[in-house]
């Protein structure tokens, strides 16, 4: 699976400027999503012309104004438009009014202003302002990062944070592994969890995951993410954790 260098704004997953945005944290890289979500992302961005000068998203969708794709590798290489990586965070612009859950409201529990990492296929996107944005639920966007690395994201709804436990580099006779050889792990240490999803009644429903364990989750779940010190880690659904290790 191939990574993408990464940089900016305080968001994991996009490689920003400073056209626009907070001033750009240390290198961040993250691996594409290895599973299949509920929305595909529009590849033809749909135009708002001038003429229309405010764009509110309704419901408990979010508007997200997009960092640039990379445009060199962290050798130095000029990519190609075509070969450049689709961005997979930004900053959130303006939220909607949120939702009804039975007779209770519930309001976007994320601010404007917030650095947010989202699913790589959510949302429409949306080019206003000569930018380009994503208009996408607010249940697609995975964390928000407030510091400039990965460790520090917090998860959002059932998501959790898993620090990947390493690979083995030798097989159990010795033989020395390559990167390419080495089995992908499927076991971490549960870095953050989410506050939980939201119940028939609007309530939040802690999450069963603790903190600090060691858990085994599905092999083709989730987001993948290295930080600043080459460390991987993984963003998946509570749903996806399948055993508590000790």
């Amino acid at each position: 699976m191939s990574s993408v260098q990464l940089s900016g704004a305080g968001v994991a997953a996009v490689a920003f400027t400073n056209k626009g945005l907070a001033s750009p944290p240390s290198a961040l890289r993250v691996c594409s999503s290895r599973r299949s979500v509920r929305s595909l992302v529009v590849r033809a961005a749909t135009v708002v012309t001038p003429k229309y000068t405010s764009l509110k998203p309704l419901g408990d969708r979010v508007l997200v104004k997009l960092g640039a794709a990379e445009e060199k590798t962290a050798g130095g290489i000029l990519l190609p438009s075509t070969a450049q990586s689709k961005p997979q965070g930004g900053e959130v612009v303006a939220v909607g009014a949120g939702r009804t859950i039975g007779d209770k409201k519930i309001e976007v529990g994320i601010q404007t202003g917030a650095q947010v990492v989202y699913s790589k296929y959510a949302g429409t996107e949306v080019e206003f302002n000569d930018s380009k944005h994503l208009i996408l639920k607010e249940d697609d966007i995975i964390g928000i990062l407030e510091t400039d690395d990965v460790k520090d994201m917090k998860p959002l709804n059932d998501r959790v944070l898993i620090k990947v436990e390493e690979a083995e580099d030798r097989t159990p006779g010795g033989l020395i592994l390559t990167e390419t050889t080495k089995e992908k792990p499927s076991i971490g240490t549960v870095v953050a969890v989410g506050p939980g999803p939201l119940d028939d009644e609007g309530k939040r429903q802690p999450l069963s995951v603790p903190a600090c364990s060691t858990v085994l989750y599905s092999k083709y779940a989730g987001s993948e993410f290295k930080g600043a010190d080459d460390t991987g880690y993984i963003v998946l659904r509570a749903s996806d954790v399948m055993a508590v290790l000790s």
